[in-house]
């Protein structure tokens, strides 16, 4: 059930297995290791980057287990006006259960109170089930990436307003 999952704010204590299961649902998708969120340097130190004004991360866990997060931030040399929906990553003990729906709704909410007007995110095609959780809650695909997140290799860009 979903009231036995716990969604709260990254903790330090935290990192080592963050990065462990993000970099294994990455594997399990087929998502190259360059371009993505697997070769971004902070995925090793994701407390720390999360420190930051306007940035947020939220971990999903079950009996003390991590099972994966996700996190807003401004976009990368973007408009200030505008976040990104960051690795959104779930094990699979986590997905199907409402927990994305629940994190999103979290994150958008939070990027509404720090200003922001429009989510920006970027995911891989064969992320089909994420596809059409973004699409359910307002995201629409656009034809160009927007800032410069280091992400070359996700060819499928989305937006939303947040206003």
């Amino acid at each position: 059930m979903i009231m036995d999952f716990e969604i709260r704010p990254i903790q330090q204590s935290d990192n080592v297995s963050l990065a462990e299961v993000l970099r294994k649902v990455l594997i399990e998708f087929g998502v190259p290791k360059t371009g993505t969120a697997y070769a971004d340097p902070e995925l090793d130190a994701m407390f720390e980057a999360y420190q930051k004004t306007k940035h947020s991360y939220w971990v999903v866990c079950y009996q003390g287990q991590l099972l994966g997060g996700a996190g807003i931030a401004p976009l990368l040399n973007g408009p200030s006006h505008i976040c990104e929906l960051q690795k959104m990553y779930f094990s699979g003990e986590a997905r199907g259960k409402g927990l994305g729906q629940l994190m999103i709704t979290k994150l958008l909410d939070l990027a509404r109170v720090y200003g922001f007007t429009q989510c920006y995110l970027e995911t891989m095609p064969n992320m089909t089930s994420a596809q059409k959780l973004y699409k359910k809650n307002g995201f629409t695909n656009i034809d160009l990436p927007m800032g410069n997140t280091g992400h070359y290799s996700c060819p499928i860009w989305m937006i939303k307003a947040l206003v």
